[in-house]
């Protein structure tokens, strides 16, 4: 079976700086030190019957203040196919955006940007200076005749962020939003929580120009069970259907929860839920949609 993953973090912590995996700075996790260290594309070694065909990296903290420099060294050091996914700061000047968006728009794996939303979702998106930067980034994919992704991480049970996410999403067309790990499904599925969780599901579902990522199981709980990973995959097919939802990983920092980038993937594929799939729907949620959505050559 044929995977292309899209979304994970290669570290190189020779050249980076990478200051969220230090021990002093947040999040304070007891198991940070387990990833603390260098990883590698070599290190997605997946053995048959799975095929790694390529991958979408997700901007890690390399230099912030310059993320051109994280593509450069992937460009320089990754041989598979792969596409990726820059940090940027929403709340640069126009002009420093503008420098900013032009020195990755040159760099052939780019494909979008992500500032994380979190906790800081309505503040920012509400913000004059950061909706003026979504519309140059809009207006940059127009100019270019091409889509630019923008990466959305946040919590879903929270209703007023997500009716500010829908405006800028409303606002701007020419930006693929992808919403990341399948938006934080709450681990109580009999909660108020988990209720919003799929309001807002279907709320954001309304819009072709958005797709969802499933991974970041272990950022809820370090010892997630298949009932509940079952359960919100299916919940997210109901809503999103084939063509907009992706498996995908989140390495390393599956680590937590996995003892191997092979063992994870294993894990979702033995799932009740894919192996309820037909075949095609499993290439469209495991390959075929990062295919598409990340405009990787495989």
């Amino acid at each position: 079976m044929k995977i292309i993953d899209p979304h994970l973090h290669l570290f190189d912590l020779a050249q980076g700086d990478y200051h969220w995996l230090k021990p002093d700075h947040p999040p304070f996790w007891p198991d940070k030190s387990a990833i603390n260290q260098t990883f590698e594309e070599s290190d997605l070694a997946l053995e048959p019957t799975f095929t790694l065909a390529g991958f979408i990296h997700i901007e890690a903290g390399f230099d912030n203040s310059q993320p051109w420099r994280e593509l450069i060294t992937l460009e320089q050091n990754c041989k598979q196919p792969f596409r990726a996914i820059a940090a940027i700061d929403l709340t640069l000047t126009n002009q420093g955006f503008n420098d900013c968006l032009t020195k990755l728009t040159a760099l052939q794996s780019f494909v979008g940007v992500r500032h994380i939303l979190d906790d800081d979702t309505l503040p920012l998106l509400t913000n004059k200076q950061v909706l003026t930067n979504f519309s140059q980034l809009n207006n940059a994919a127009k100019q270019q005749n091409k889509t630019l992704i923008f990466e959305a991480q946040l919590s879903l049970i929270n209703s007023t962020s997500v009716s500010s996410l829908c405006d800028v999403i409303n606002d701007n067309a020419n930006i693929s939003f992808i919403i990341n790990h399948a938006g934080f499904p709450p681990t109580d599925i009999q909660s108020v929580e988990w209720q919003y969780w799929q309001s807002n599901l279907l709320k954001l579902s309304s819009y072709p120009h958005v797709a969802i990522k499933c991974s970041g199981w272990e950022m809820s709980d370090r010892n997630y069970n298949q009932a509940w990973l079952t359960q919100s995959l299916t919940i997210i097919f109901d809503i999103f259907g084939q063509n907009r939802m992706l498996m995908a990983s989140n390495f390393p920092l599956c680590l937590f929860s996995h003892n191997s980038y092979q063992n994870y993937w294993y894990s979702v594929i033995e799932s009740d839920f894919i192996q309820a799939l037909s075949a095609q729907e499993k290439s469209a949620l495991c390959y075929d949609n990062a295919l598409r959505w990340y405009a990787i050559s495989c």
